[in-house]
């Protein structure tokens, strides 16, 4: 069997996952989320550290065996979250910055308006923004001048969370990352396939404390002993997004998953090819059948569960999320009602940050079975926009879509996203393809696995949702609705700035 650890950014999840791609033990334990101020995001990467250790013997516990009795690691983490800790010691200096966090908001506008975002969109293929990890360590490395002379001195190492789990796995016997998550630092070059010196010298992070990138899909190290209890092969990593693609067998051009969450990320695998997006996505870094390295588009849809979760905690509307499925069911259509839930702004292909939650359509008519559907018809519509603006960039054709994350239970979303793409929508029997994926590409690296068809034929019982919908004209229709309050709510953020 296999561990597979999904480090998350509320919690870590550990799987163990037999040849056949069951899974034999569970485990997941929460860790603690540090605000120290508004817009501000830490972790503790020693107690993260400690949440993996304890999870992992309890997964393997379930899994009625032990530690030492698994053939291989494989590790996937939330992204661009970034951790400095000193390299004798093996202790954080800092409190990891998360992805989250905004503190460098200010920072951005400035390499904006110093007319950078061209440059650094063309080596990283990502836009400026405090999502991702170069401007967190600048802050770090110019709030605490000590920190940078001891970086430049060779005393600290800088980590996206797999590296640092890596280094505590093996005692601090390596410094390593792999392509997925060097690709999310702002400090990655997509056609070099390394660390860019001008972007380093432009964030001021010295070269010396970064890990040595390697593939997402190879035998790095054994486990210590004494630091995780047992000597295991490490043998994948790939961010959270990127693994979850690899888990859904998207590992070619034109394959494209998508995962329901709080939010929802739609990936498509663009193969060898970088495409250079013109609607606000971003070009990023995937696996081939082997961990190769490939290309993928990435667009980040900010709400998509959270509006069913606005239905049933702010407005007391329903009670549990699964009552949507049925209020949705209970209608012949939507009655022209439409929610954009642009709670915290529209983001890709849109990119409106001002924009904010819009209803549209009331009517007296107008019930809670009709702001369920709506809720549930906004993911679809969103996605729709997502995947023609990665086709629109790439030229690829998505011939597939295979989605995982909680909202994908929902049948009716489902059916109804097939409908709104006009392709088949694929749902595996277990969702949980973050941490599938990081099993993947460990057990294809060990031989746990003989090939990607083996590791991908383990997957049984899928869901096919096929197009139901054959009168274009109707699906246009409905799509247009959407554009319409899509507009209203840019046109109502356009008038609310000064």
């Amino acid at each position: 069997m296999i561990l597979a650890i999904d480090e998350g950014t509320t919690g870590v999840t550990c799987l163990v996952i037999d040849r056949d791609g069951r899974v034999r033990g569970r485990g997941y334990r929460e860790f603690t989320q540090h605000f120290p101020r508004p817009g501000w995001v830490e972790h503790d990467a020693e107690e993260i550290w400690s949440v993996v250790r304890e999870v992992s013997a309890e997964a393997a516990t379930a899994a009625a065996t032990t530690l030492d009795a698994l053939e291989g690691i494989g590790i996937t983490n939330q992204r661009e979250t970034v951790v400095v800790w000193d390299r004798e010691t093996g202790q954080p200096v800092h409190r990891a910055l998360v992805w989250q966090d905004r503190r460098t908001a200010d920072l951005c506008r400035t390499l904006e308006e110093g007319g950078y975002e061209r440059d650094i969109r063309e080596r990283t293929g990502l836009l400026i923004d405090p999502y991702f990890s170069a401007t967190k360590l600048t802050w770090l490395f110019e709030q605490n001048p000590d920190l940078l002379q001891r970086a430049e001195g060779g005393e600290l190492a800088v980590g996206t969370i797999d590296s640092w789990l890596v280094w505590k796995l093996t005692g601090g016997a390596i410094h390593v990352t792999e392509p997925t998550n060097a690709s999310r630092t702002l400090l990655f070059n997509l056609d070099s396939r390394g660390w860019d010196p001008v972007l380093l010298d432009r964030f001021g992070v010295p070269g010396a404390v970064l890990p040595e990138i390697r593939s997402s899909s190879e035998q790095y190290a054994v486990s210590n002993g004494d630091a995780f209890g047992a000597e295991i092969p490490i043998a994948g990593m790939a961010g959270d997004q990127q693994a979850a693609l690899f888990g859904q067998g998207c590992w070619t051009e034109g394959l494209g998953k998508n995962t329901y969450g709080t939010g929802a990320f739609l990936l498509l695998h663009t193969g060898a090819n970088r495409v250079a997006s013109q609607h606000g996505l971003l070009t990023t870094v995937a696996c081939g059948p082997r961990g190769e390295y490939a290309f993928a588009l990435e667009g980040a849809i900010f709400i998509a569960g959270a509006a069913v979760q606005w239905l049933r905690d702010a407005l007391g509307v329903i009670e549990t999320a699964r009552e949507t499925e049925g209020l949705a069911r209970s209608l012949e259509s939507n009655d022209g009602v439409y929610f954009v839930p642009a709670f915290t702004g529209l983001g890709a292909p849109h990119w409106e940050a001002d924009a904010r939650g819009t209803l549209v359509g009331l009517s007296r008519g107008t019930g809670t079975a009709h702001l369920a559907r709506a809720a549930l018809e906004s993911m679809a519509y969103a996605t729709h926009d997502v995947a023609d603006a990665m086709e629109a960039d790439s030229g690829v054709e998505m011939r597939e879509l295979r989605v995982d994350g909680g909202v994908a239970a929902n049948d009716w979303l489902m059916q109804f996203q097939s409908d709104i793409l006009a392709i088949p929508v694929r749902r595996p029997a277990v969702i949980e393809t973050t941490a599938s994926g990081a099993a993947g590409l460990a057990g294809l690296a060990t031989g746990f696995w003989s090939s990607p068809q083996e590791f991908l034929s383990a997957r049984t019982d899928d869901t096919l949702f096929e197009p139901a919908m054959h009168d274009a004209a109707a699906r246009q229709e409905l799509l247009a609705g959407w554009h319409r309050a899509v507009q209203a709510t840019r046109t109502w953020a356009t008038y609310a700035k000064p």
